[in-house]
């Protein structure tokens, strides 16, 4: 293709809206044009980009065995009510009307119309499994739309739905979309991570997370760097860092602690190290009328070291605390405490409340903890001789660096991620809702059992540039570029052995296949190479009248320091072993 006949449109600096690099990049290098909050249109060169990612996942879907169809985005209200997601999903859920008042909604993923299309078309054992996917337009009405492609409210995801006669079938179909992904995601060259998950709001029994590593990314991932244990922040094992609870050494004591209302605070007051003390955090749970009114709160205290900070992720799914909790008033606090937060312990209650604390926590002795009195925390606090045994123990902490790996084979390193990808084994949580059945051998009916599968595939490019730019602009891996090469003739419109060089090379490398993009505008050499470095093409070439005369090329890679001379006879075999690689 030739420049001409194609859409340029750089920008020398990034509009003021821009916040991440990955934004301001697709703004300058004219990939995106923002056309509301949290929606683009999405121009020539970063369409391109677009279809080799989709082009790649329709590859690896279509091996895996999964059929293409297309779901629309605009989707009958009567088919979230079933499940109930019309109501639960709240205000990220588009809803609208149509002349005759009925409701419907823009869809943000297609649980609903893909069961209610399975509930209908597959009736027999023999029909099963069956794995449906499409690509298509999502809308998310977030609340505050940023980081461009990164949190956008309307984007381009690839989703799955397997469905399996039994759990035994669904986990075969998970294991080969797991295997699927991990394909795509070689194949676009990006660096990435797949970690176990939490399940979150979808549901189900099975997760893992496609996490793209870059530095600004949102999620934190640990890892063990010895072995394969990886999994979200949300999910990562918390191993008691204690093997097991020392004998009291000190007498309770009631110390004061002047305005020192923090561990961290304490600690230094005390000179005492931050593992020793306790962090006290106050949860309530209350239980509901039919109406809503609510008629009892059960007040939850709950314990982790110092250092450590609550996972709520893991505290939601403890007994007690699933069916949702919130952080308990001031009011409750002092009901229960007598103080005001900053000096709460479990010792000396007003009221009982459900004590839990973290496997650490659990522990540790001679340790400092809220005395309940404003200013005064307890020092030399145990177990069974100064307060109850808890309630419960558990992992309710964030894990830390350098924590022990929850499968023995090393320790925990945390990086941060993107999340692009994400696998659920949701079992039979749509299926029931919606009586997705199918007949077995012996004529009775069962629930379907699925599987789902997503990939944000517009949030690719925002991640792969995160991933990797530099202070010239985007560095595309090869497979997604928007183009693969580049040829940058110096005075094309002045020298006819330029002109004719670059024509011919252009039109050998496309007839073997080659993605590449002659750079004709007639634009000066700085400004041509500055425009190219910005839209990240992975490979250069520079045609001169000196060059040529030398019988040589000018050849440069995105990633490399500097040029090099390349003989015009060898250009292409060059270019091709580059490529390959």
């Amino acid at each position: 293709m030739k420049a001409s006949q194609f859409f340029v449109s750089t920008l020398k600096e990034a509009p003021a809206d821009a916040e991440v690099v990955s934004h301001k990049l697709m703004m300058r290098a004219g990939m995106i044009k923002r056309l509301g909050a949290g929606i683009y249109n999405y121009m020539p060169m970063g369409l391109r980009v677009i279809r080799k990612v989709e082009s790649i996942i329709r590859e690896e879907m279509n091996r895996a065995g999964a059929v293409e169809l297309l779901m629309p985005v605009v989707q009958p209200a009567e088919l979230w009510q079933e499940t109930g997601r019309f109501d639960k999903m709240g205000p990220e859920l588009l809803r609208v009307k149509d002349r005759h008042d009925r409701d419907f909604i823009i869809q943000p993923t297609s649980e609903e119309v893909i069961t209610d299309i399975a509930r209908q078309e597959l009736r027999s054992y023999k029909q099963l499994p069956k794995n449906f996917y499409h690509i298509q337009t999502k809308f998310r009405d977030e609340r505050r739309p940023r980081f461009g492609l990164m949190r956008g409210r309307e984007f381009t995801m690839k989703d799955a739905y397997s469905f399996d006669r039994d759990v035994a079938t669904a986990t075969v179909s998970y294991d080969a979309m797991f295997a699927a992904y991990q394909r795509i995601f070689d194949r676009f060259g990006l660096q990435y991570r797949a970690v176990a998950a939490d399940t979150g709001a979808i549901g189900g029994d099975r997760s893992h997370e496609f996490q793209v590593i870059a530095d600004t990314g949102e999620d934190a991932i640990v890892y063990c760097p010895t072995s394969d244990y990886a999994a979200n922040i949300e999910l990562a094992e918390g191993v008691a860092l204690l093997a097991a609870r020392g004998a009291a050494t000190q007498a309770l004591t009631k110390t004061p602690t002047p305005g020192k209302s923090t561990c961290e605070d304490v600690a230094a007051l005390l000179g005492l190290p931050l593992t020793q003390t306790v962090k006290s955090l106050v949860l309530a749970t209350d239980e509901k009328s039919e109406s809503g009114d609510i008629i009892k709160s059960t007040v939850w205290l709950l314990l982790v070291r110092g250092d450590h900070e609550l996972n709520e992720v893991k505290a939601g799914k403890l007994d007690g605390l699933k069916a949702g909790f919130r952080f308990a008033t001031v009011a409750e606090i002092e009901d229960h405490f007598g103080c005001k937060p900053g000096y709460l312990g479990a010792i000396g209650l007003k009221k009982p409340v459900k004590v839990v604390a973290d496997r650490t926590v659990a522990q540790m002795s001679d340790f400092v903890c809220g005395a309940n009195e404003a200013d005064f925390h307890f020092t030399g606090a145990n177990w069974g001789r100064d307060l109850p045994e808890p309630d419960v123990i558990a992992d309710i902490r964030n894990v830390v660096a350098g924590d022990p790996s929850p499968d023995g084979k090393g320790v925990l390193a945390i990086q941060r991620g993107i999340e692009v990808g994400h696998v659920f084994l949701l079992g039979t949580k749509y299926s029931k809702d919606m009586n997705a059945t199918y007949l077995d051998e012996t004529g009775k009916p069962q629930l379907m059992v699925m599987g789902c599968y997503g990939i944000g595939v517009t949030r690719i490019l925002g991640a792969a540039i995160e991933q990797s730019h530099d202070e010239r602009g985007i560095i595309w891996p090869d497979a997604i570029a928007p183009f693969s090469v580049v040829l940058c003739p110096i005075g094309m419109d002045r020298s006819e052995a330029v002109k004719e060089a670059a024509v011919r090379l252009h039109d050998e490398l496309q007839a073997l296949g080659v993605d590449v993009l002659l750079d004709d505008r007639g634009e000066r050499p700085g400004a041509m190479f500055a425009d190219w470095e910005l839209v990240g093409v992975p490979h250069r070439v520079v045609i001169s009248d000196r060059g040529l005369k030398e019988g040589q090329l000018e050849y440069q890679g995105r990633r490399d320091a500097e040029a090099s001379k390349v003989a015009v006879a060898d250009v292409v075999a060059h270019l091709k072993a580059r490529l390959k690689a």
